[in-house]
């Protein structure tokens, strides 16, 4: 285990973006925090984009992580929500200037973290509860996905299934 190794998951959206900062320790990983960034919607798009670069840089700063796990956009039917993942992506990049950030596509999380590619979201969820040790599913989804993020990142880091997804 790269002992002591912190890492910061994002899973961008433009209304809820999730993270987790997870740590590796002695006895396995800590969840040292998790949640979610919400923007209202009565705030302009640049606005909303400028509250969650603020807020990933406030994070990035508190916690100075070895490294930054972001989840991929995954292109669906609605171009419009895809657009606008896409620009929360790109400044929450921004935000994490200067440090190494890997990309995960949804199939990825899912493979890395329960075995299989097209596990459900609650199989996701209850494995991130067993890897972290915790006593309840983590919630919203949306921080249970950054959880599951910042784990993958540090599979990465110890060759447990290593692939390439560094954008630096």
């Amino acid at each position: 285990m790269s002992n002591g190794a912190l890492t910061i998951g994002f899973d961008p959206g433009l209304a809820t973006t999730g993270y987790g900062v997870v740590q590796a320790g002695d006895n396995g990983w800590v969840v040292l925090d998790g949640g979610i960034i919400s923007t209202p919607h009565g705030l302009s798009r640049p606005q909303r984009l400028r509250d969650i670069y603020n807020e990933a840089r406030g994070l990035i700063e508190r916690y100075h992580p070895l490294g930054i796990a972001i989840e991929e956009i995954f292109f669906a039917t609605n171009a419009r929500t895809a657009m606008l993942t896409a620009e929360t992506r790109g400044v929450i990049l921004m935000a994490t200037y200067g440090l190494p950030v890997r990309g995960y596509t949804p199939l990825q999380v899912k493979k890395r973290i329960t075995g299989y590619g097209k596990a459900r979201k609650q199989q996701v969820q209850a494995m991130v509860k067993k890897l972290l040790n915790l006593a309840e599913t983590p919630k919203p989804d949306d921080m249970a996905d950054g959880l599951a993020l910042a784990l993958c990142y540090l599979f990465d880091l110890q060759g447990v299934n290593k692939e390439e997804h560094d954008y630096l």
